[in-house]
């Protein structure tokens, strides 16, 4: 079974397909202290919580399920010291993601899924009450979404007329400096869903963490 180089977890799991596979690579199972390491970190958090383990070891337990039989701890320090923080750890592109040392496929999904689960909650919250009623869950949800983005993003966000949410688009992605907006689409998409309000949205990738918004009565 061949593999290109730099593919996937596989640069740092090449021993575990070794054992699955039978081949003549030597194998090294999880020591006893990792495997006693990794179930105090289970503990840590079950009982105390986010606030009982740092973003390091936080990064940790997201990349057991890619990494089954290795200390992911050198991954995830690699992670924080090359995006800076761990939200930019998960909004990081696969493609970047993958020049760190030890991520491949199967971490960058782990990664995306978790960023996903976050971003569906968040949303979640803003869907069940007006939007402007509840403006900085409206700018979590946003942070999370598109805050980290290496490139502009133009968004909206159509609103009923009790200003609850009816649909977010991204409607335009540009580049590090500009996206482009074209109003007639803006125009015609709210119409297609009776829109009674809107909130334009797009971020400034050259800025920290900024984002501008407009809201806009569409009558």
């Amino acid at each position: 079974m061949s593999h290109s180089k730099g593919s996937g977890d596989d640069k740092a799991s090449a021993a575990e397909q070794g054992a699955l596979f039978g081949s003549a690579v030597k194998t090294r199972n999880v020591p006893d202290d990792k495997a006693g390491h990794r179930q105090r970190l289970r503990n840590r958090f079950t009982n105390g919580g986010a606030d009982a383990v740092p973003d390091y070891e936080l990064l940790e337990m997201i990349l057991f399920r890619a990494f089954p039989r290795i200390d992911t701890k050198p991954i995830a320090k690699r992670l924080l010291a090359r995006f800076g923080s761990f939200a930019e750890v998960l909004s990081a592109p696969p493609d970047r993601l993958k020049e760190v040392e030890g991520i491949g496929d199967r971490a960058v999904q782990e990664l995306k899924l978790i960023k996903t689960a976050a971003e569906r909650l968040t949303k979640g919250q803003i869907q069940s009450r007006p939007a402007l009623s509840s403006w900085s869950g409206v700018l979590d949800y946003l942070r999370l979404a598109q805050g980290f983005e290496d490139r502009e993003h133009f968004r909206i966000l159509f609103l009923d007329k009790k200003n609850a949410l009816i649909a977010d688009e991204v409607q335009g992605r540009g580049t590090v400096d500009h996206t482009p907006v074209y109003v007639r689409e803006v125009v015609k998409r709210a119409l297609e869903l009776s829109a009674t309000a809107i909130i334009l949205v797009h971020n400034h990738p050259t800025r920290p963490i900024s984002i501008t918004l407009d809201h806009v009565p569409s009558h």
